[in-house]
């Protein structure tokens, strides 16, 4: 054990010159800047405790060996979410899953919405959309089952997304989303 007048004068002499180094290393290493003058003081606190049962050889190493412990140590505690606050969450927020009918009812009309665009596509595209979309066929699947090139199926299956997105989000298909050119859209799909 070190006796409080030797330990006293070790870090005023050995430490504190190390202060101004020691803030901008918390700094640069810590997120929220209002906590860094606790963080100096809880690192001076660890140096003390630790020098109480030894003085260190090589001082700065030591020092900023506890500082850099000491914030892993703080990050990891601050990642840990308390359980009373998942408790609280649980009834403030319901949950994402829960199926109310107003949910039921959005996904049924959104479900409308693309089906009837789908129906809109030319004939062939919505055979390779639904093929590759609904179906889970892969581009080399369906090129095999309709003896067209794999290119071909990618491009329709493109195009019949494209269209079938300006349908969903207001327009039909074909036409186009504001300002794309809608002729040239209609050209593309066909």
């Amino acid at each position: 054990m070190v006796d409080d007048g030797v330990l006293r004068d070790w870090f005023c002499k050995e430490v504190l010159p190390l202060e101004r180094s020691l803030t901008a290393f918390i700094r640069r290493n810590w997120r929220v800047e209002a906590e860094v003058v606790d963080l100096l003081q809880d690192v001076y606190e660890r140096v003390l405790s630790g020098a109480a049962r030894g003085l260190p050889g090589h001082v700065s190493g030591y020092v900023y060996e506890v500082a850099r412990n000491h914030l892993i140590s703080r990050a990891r505690r601050e990642q840990v979410v308390s359980f009373d606050l998942v408790a609280d969450l649980d009834d403030i927020m319901p949950a994402a899953d829960e199926l109310t009918p107003e949910r039921i009812a959005t996904a049924r009309q959104e479900l409308r919405r693309v089906e009837a665009g789908i129906e809109a596509l030319p004939p062939r595209c919505r055979q390779i959309v639904e093929m590759r979309k609904i179906d889970g066929l892969s581009s080399k699947e369906v090129s095999a089952e309709l003896g067209i090139g794999v290119d071909a199926v990618n491009q329709q299956t493109s195009k019949g997304m494209r269209a079938l997105a300006d349908f969903i989000f207001g327009g039909r298909v074909g036409e186009g989303r504001e300002g794309d050119g809608g002729d040239a859209r209609r050209r593309r799909v066909q």
